[in-house]
């Protein structure tokens, strides 16, 4: 069974030059296993990789139940130089919460 992000997370986004922000907060304990284990800096580049981005850091904050994810490269060049309709990329957080995981323990080893 897999889930999305969207399922047991909320997420908002930031931005700096052309480099995007996203946190990713848990709702509780369990959906908190769940994007610790498996909402990998990997996923997360595959997932954004048609933007052209890249890298992706993960950085982690067990206690607020959040991860946060810096990628770097997507945001088309940034609020001055983008086309994009979104510059700032703060629908970049929706495009977050859909990716899919693996559900409850499918993904433990």
């Amino acid at each position: 069974m897999t889930i999305r992000v969207y399922d047991i997370a909320h997420a908002r986004a930031g931005d700096k030059g052309n480099t995007s922000n996203i946190s990713v907060t848990a709702y509780d304990d369990e959906g908190w296993q769940v994007i610790h284990r498996e909402l990998t800096s990997e996923r997360v580049l595959g997932h954004f990789r048609h933007l052209g981005a890249g890298p992706v850091r993960r950085y982690e904050l067990p206690q607020l139940r959040a991860l946060n994810f810096v990628i770097e490269n997507a945001l088309g060049g940034g609020v001055t130089r983008s086309l994009a309709i979104d510059p700032h990329g703060k629908s970049l957080s929706a495009w977050m919460l859909t990716i899919e995981l693996p559900g409850h323990n499918e993904g433990a080893t």
